[in-house]
């Protein structure tokens, strides 16, 4: 029987893995773990996932917490999107050991996303032609993480470091998302 991650496909495959020049460039991190939890942030499984990622849950909005391979991005009051270098089936195990049999969710959720990294100095210049957040560094630094749209598509938005974001849309909208990208990068070719 074949391995089923040999005929895994990334929504963006048909298109180049990476494009651009050195002042803005666009890239996809494909098959990345994504894990969906719900639960009661007040609970004893809220603790306990916390514990078994090795980071704290972050609280408020915007925020994500990391661990080793594991970014921990805030969704909602009650909602957390574990991403993670590990395998997604470890990032699941893990979580749901932790949950134990508390009321909570955790879903693994990586086909229904991908990851778009755009990356260089005028990489916020070329997101601010379509995203309605502030994206001046008073308002939105590095290690910030929202639900937007871009373009009118929703999708995450997650500032890695100064000059780099990653991109999350459904991988339904990734298509449109990284063309539209690469459109608005022409003027800094």
């Amino acid at each position: 029987m074949a391995d089923p991650t040999t005929l895994r496909r990334s929504p963006l495959a048909h298109l180049p893995a990476s494009t651009g020049t050195d002042r803005v460039r666009l890239a996809e991190l494909a098959f990345r773990a994504m894990v969906s939890v719900r639960l009661d942030p007040r609970s004893a499984a809220a603790s306990a996932v916390e514990h078994a990622l090795g980071a704290p849950l972050p609280r408020a909005c915007g925020q994500v917490s990391l661990h080793g391979k594991h970014r921990i991005l805030v969704l909602g009051p009650d909602e957390w999107l574990v991403v993670s270098d590990a395998e997604p089936g470890t990032v699941v195990e893990a979580v749901s050991g932790a949950v134990g049999d508390a009321h909570a969710a955790v879903v693994d959720v990586s086909a229904s996303r991908t990851i778009l990294e755009l990356a260089g100095s005028s990489a916020r210049a070329v997101l601010e032609k379509g995203c309605p957040v502030d994206l001046h560094p008073r308002a939105f630094r590095p290690g910030m993480a929202v639900t937007t749209t871009l373009a009118r598509v929703p999708l995450i938005l997650w500032q890695v470091r100064p000059d780099a974001y990653r991109l999350l849309p459904r991988s339904s909208f990734a298509d449109y998302v990284a063309r539209w990208l690469v459109d608005a990068m022409q003027e800094f070719a």
